[in-house]
Formats: C-alpha cells, sequence, structure tokens
C-alpha cells in the first residue's frame, strides 16, 4: 500500500466532499482520485516513467501538481519540486544532479526553460495536462483508461517519493530523499500537532515546492479527508478572504508575512474566529508576533523541523502553545529527540547543545552525496546543525543555528535572543545579527536593521535602548541600517550576505 491510497480511500468513503478548493473551482475526492489516476497513465503510458525515475515540476501551486505528486506514488517515481523562484542556473544544478528525466512546466515559466531545454539533452520538457497552447513543450494526453496504465503492482511505503532540495543559504542545496512512509508518519505526527480531522479546512499559501508548504498541513489533510483551500501564491488580501468568507480552520503563515497581512485595512477589525490556530516557524519567532494572535484568542503553533525531517519534528499544539509561549514545544509522536554538546554527550536540562532527530519521517538520505549523508546521518540521528535546549517539563526550545552562534571571548553570544529583544523596539521593522571578525575578541556582534518607511534611527539610540534588557557583552559592536534584508524563499534572512556585508 502507498500514499495515493488516501486518496482512493476518501473518493469512496466520501466521494463528493471537496478534497481542493482552487480559484473558485472546487475539486471532489471521487474527481481527484481521477486526476491522479489520469496522472500515473501519463507518466507510465505516455512518458514512460519507471520505478524510480525522477519527475520534476516548475511551477506554482496548483492541484495538478498534488496530484503528479500522488501520481508518483502510485508508480513508484520521485518527485522532484523547483523552486519557481530560482534562476535557470540553479534549476540546472538541480535537475542534473536529480538526473530528472522529466519535467513539467508551468505556462508562465516556459520562457526561463527555453535556455535549461538547450542544456539539457536527456530530459524532456512537458506542458502540463490540458494546457491548450503547449508551444514548444511536449504535449501528453492521458492514454484510455486501463487499471495496467494507472500503477505498478508492489509499490509500497519505502519507496522514495521526493527529492526536495535544501534552501541553500550556506551553499550549494542538497537533495533530500524522502520516502513515503516519511511522509506517512509525517501526516500522523500533523494530525497529533493540530488535532486535524476531515471537518477541517485548510488554507495553503506556502509554495508547494518546499517540504513546509506541502506536508506540514496539506498533503496530511488530504490524508485526514480535510478540505485543502489552495492558493497559487501568497498574497496578503485573499489570505484575508479565505479566512473570513471559506471560513479556513488551519493555515501556516510565517513571521515574514505577519507584518503585510497586519497592514492590511481590514485585517484588525476582521473576523478570525474559523481559525482554530496559526501554525509557525522557519525562524525565531519574536515576542511580540506570538503576542499579536494569542491576544485574539487564537494559539500560534511553533513547528520545529527541516527538509530532512519532512518537517514536523517539535511542535507545540493547540492545547500547550498558551502555556509554552516562545518554546518549540515537545517531540513529534513519532520522534525522538536529543540534544548534545561538541563530544555527542547528552546535554544537561536548560544546556544548550545540537538538536538531534531521529524517526521514520526522518530522510533516507542526500541525492548523490554520500559525503553530506555521512556527515549528517549518523545512525539514524539527523544533526540539524541547529542549537536548542530542554527544560526540566521535555519542553524544547530553540536558541540559534549552530553556524549562527558568535563565539566572543570566551562566551557564546546567540543572535536570535538579541535580535528578539530588538523586535520589540517600535521603530524596527527587522533585524538580523552577525559576527564580525574582530582582532581582540575573534568575532563581535553587528545588527542590521530595517526601518518602517518614515522612521528613522541612530545607533546611539538603539544601543542605550538595549541597556538593562540584554548582558553588555551582547551588546551589538556596531549597527547597520538597511532598506530590507536578503532573504531566500522561505523567507529566511541569508545570513551569509550579512556576514559579507559587515565584514568588508
Amino acid at each position: 500500500m502507498n500514499i495515493a491510497h488516501w486518496i482512493e480511500h476518501w473518493a469512496v468513503a466520501t466521494p463528493e466532499k471537496t478534497a481542493i478548493c482552487f480559484e473558485g473551482r472546487a475539486i471532489s475526492y471521487a474527481d481527484f482520485n481521477e486526476q491522479v489516476k489520469s496522472g500515473a497513465r501519463i507518466l507510465k503510458s505516455g512518458l514512460g516513467i519507471e520505478p524510480g525515475d525522477r519527475v520534476a515540476y516548475l511551477g506554482q501551486n496548483h492541484p495538478q501538481m498534488l496530484a503528479l505528486v500522488f501520481a508518483c506514488a502510485r508508480l513508484g517515481a520521485i518527485f522532484v519540486p523547483l523552486n519557481w523562484r530560482l534562476a535557470p542556473q540553479e534549476h540546472l544544478h538541480m535537475l542534473t544532479d536529480s538526473g530528472a528525466g522529466i519535467i513539467f512546466v508551468d505556462t508562465l515559466y516556459r520562457e526561463q526553460c527555453t535556455e535549461l531545454n538547450r542544456a539539457l539533452s536527456d530530459c524532456r520538457f512537458v506542458a502540463m495536462p490540458g494546457d491548450p497552447d503547449p508551444d514548444w513543450l511536449i504535449a501528453v494526453d492521458p492514454p484510455v483508461n486501463s487499471e495496467e496504465d494507472d500503477h505498478y503492482p508492489g509499490i509500497d511505503l519505502d519507496f522514495p517519493l521526493l527529492i526536495i532540495y535544501t534552501s541553500g543559504t550556506t551553499g550549494t542545496p542538497k537533495g533530500a530523499v524522502l520516502k513515503q512512509e516519511a511522509i506517512q508518519y509525517n501526516a500522523f505526527n500533523s494530525v497529533i500537532m493540530h488535532d486535524m480531522t476531515s471537518a477541517d479546512r485548510i488554507l495553503t499559501v506556502l509554495p508547494l515546492f518546499h517540504v513546509g508548504g506541502l506536508n506540514n498541513q496539506t498533503t496530511a489533510g488530504l490524508y485526514s479527508g480535510a478540505t485543502v483551500i489552495l492558493h497559487r501564491v501568497f498574497d496578503p488580501g485573499l489570505v484575508l478572504d479565505s479566512i473570513v468568507r471559506e471560513k479556513s480552520t488551519l493555515t501556516i503563515i510565517l513571521p515574514a508575512h505577519m507584518p503585510l497581512l497586519r497592514a492590511l485595512p481590514d485585517w484588525d477589525r476582521s473576523d478570525l474566529s474559523s481559525l482554530r490556530s496559526v501554525l509557525t516557524g522557519s525562524t525565531t519567532i519574536p515576542d511580540e508576533m506570538i503576542r499579536y494572535w494569542h491576544d485574539r484568542g487564537i494559539p500560534l503553533i511553533q513547528v520545529y523541523g527541516a527538509s530532512e525531517t519532512c518537517p514536523i519534528a517539535i511542535h507545540q499544539t493547540m492545547g500547550n502553545a498558551f502555556a509554552t509561549a516562545g518554546s518549540i514545544g515537545f517531540p513529534a509522536m513519532h520522534c525522538d529527540i536529543r540534544i548534545v554538546d561538541a563530544q555527542g554527550k547528552d546535554c544537561a536540562v536548560n544546556e544548550p547543545g545540537e538538536i538531534l532527530i531521529r524517526g521514520k519521517n526522518v530522510m533516507s538520505h542526500y541525492w548523490n552525496n554520500r559525503d553530506a549523508t555521512r556527515d549528517n546521518l549518523v545512525d539514524g540521528w539527523f544533526h540539524s546543525g541547529d542549537i536548542g535546549q530542554v527544560d526540566e517539563t521535555g519542553c524544547y526550545r530553540f536558541v540559534d543555528r549552530k553556524k549562527d552562534v558568535i563565539i566572543s571571548g570566551s562566551e557564546n553570544i546567540y543572535p536570535a535572543e538579541i535580535e528578539n529583544v530588538l523586535m520589540d523596539h517600535p521603530n524596527i521593522l527587522e533585524v538580523a545579527v552577525v559576527g564580525r571578525e574582530d582582532p581582540r575578541w575573534g568575532e563581535v556582534p553587528v545588527a542590521v536593521i530595517a526601518c518602517p518607511a518614515g522612521h528613522e534611527l541612530k545607533k546611539d539610540r538603539v544601543l542605550d535602548w538595549l541597556n538593562g534588557k540584554l548582558g553588555k557583552y551582547k551588546h551589538p559592536r556596531d549597527i547597520l541600517f538597511v532598506d530590507s534584508l536578503p532573504r531566500n524563499e522561505m523567507r529566511k534572512v541569508v545570513k551569509n550576505v550579512l556576514r559579507d556585508m559587515v565584514n568588508r
């Protein structure tokens, strides 16, 4: 049995139930199941895809993308979603590295694929099913319906399903290989995290090319028989409309998106009562953002994980989000977590150390990268490169990225702690702290700050404001002001760029 069985199950149990709402169109579970089978026939009989073959996709969120994921699950093929925000050269690396033989191309990205098409003679560029104007792309219609054409026998949860390329903030992206088993166990973890049921209406606005947008709620919602309200891209006005008009019950809002929502004229007076909770993560969450949701009576659930963990590893729940505000919660049901020191020994309570994760949701390996697999996956434990700590109740807190820790003299300085305090300043829109080389101390912290439009700050005023809020050794030795911080596709700050800036 493979995860495409989820869709078949609900197509029988609740055939008329809406699986996906997309741009005013409701797709029932019965219809979505037919889309999945049709996609499998296109892949198998139309394009000759066999188990283990890689199938790439370049395009924005769309029901057909989800259908292709489950079609690959039926065939034992491996789906490779590409980040549409990247440049052709970056796509070239991912397609070459994965050895994808097929790439489905959304009409919006045909032009940038012409260069890739010339560079990749062994990869076929295919129009999306039903595209009325395939242009130079290969057009493939689904073959005549046949049970033999829409699956391969013996495909089970042990087959790889996804290659998710890491965001690449520190170098060349690596392809994390996730088995169908990982997606299944991640769905189990998500159901527990959200108290998810078939009655939920899940608003998906994050990109499905990222493991968070695809698996935190979306695939788990389809496992649960819920309704997924799918948006092509994040649009603040459309998000508000979906919450108010379509009565969304669950959604994910990244910290970088929260100010955009709050800036909407109708946001504060809009009815958000349908939301049972809001999920967030991907970076440190400032206390001010947590208070905003909690003051409205909406639990803000923090989740911790990575592409390599599918991603759910540690999380809060609706039941403990208020009591454990500022933490990342407790280990997911199907995960083991350790906090270890530099020698690999378990840390004491409240002692910071690296977060290690083990579970059936963890990747099997990095595609085509034995060295990275050996370094990051040791005896079944994924070494996250993140620093965390656990208290006496078993509640975990994220401290910082291991590579971001600033060692100044003999002291460890965690930039996230400084950033959290600075974000409480009324005239700071966003901030990141990185290390600058120093002949005396080795490194010293430097803050890079962006202010809201129409506001201006002076360095001395910011440093004075920190008095009494942080130990003096943690105070930034310099402050740089910028219009905005550099971010990747998941809106994470790219600190390598900032380190280069402050060390020039």
